[in-house]
């Protein structure tokens, strides 16, 4: 075996995430997080385009069942997780899926409004 056989799968394996996302570069986490749902956007008698990768139709497929996160679909593709979020940005882009946004944390509650409502439920109940 020679010295560029020896490299060759090496290579090929460092070139692929790249082929696949065509050289576009990560979306913002505030566009595409790990708990962002995504699903397929209704089809509405239109045709699903042929100009799609294969791997953008595999993604189209998993989405079109409901919603699932970008973890969730990352973990079904088996694809690393910064290829699916820029397959996922270019698909939504084209109007193919839909994403929404992971729900706001809730402020924590005062401490001083629960210590008022436990004083006044011993009041009332004992």
């Amino acid at each position: 075996m020679t010295g560029a056989e020896m490299w060759e799968p090496e290579a090929a394996e460092l070139v692929r995430p790249y082929v696949i996302t065509k050289g576009r570069g990560l979306p913002d986490d505030a566009q595409l997080s790990l708990i962002t749902l995504v699903t397929a956007a209704p089809d509405e008698g239109r045709q699903r385009p042929t100009r799609l990768s294969p791997e953008e139709q595999r993604l189209l497929d998993i989405c079109s069942a409901g919603y699932l996160s970008v973890a969730e679909i990352a973990g079904h593709t088996r694809l690393p997780l910064g290829v699916v979020k820029i397959l996922l940005a270019s698909l939504t882009e084209g109007g193919y899926v839909l994403t929404r946004a992971p729900v706001a944390r809730a402020p924590l509650a005062d401490r001083e409004i629960l210590e008022e409502v436990l004083n006044g439920l011993r009041r009332k109940f004992g």
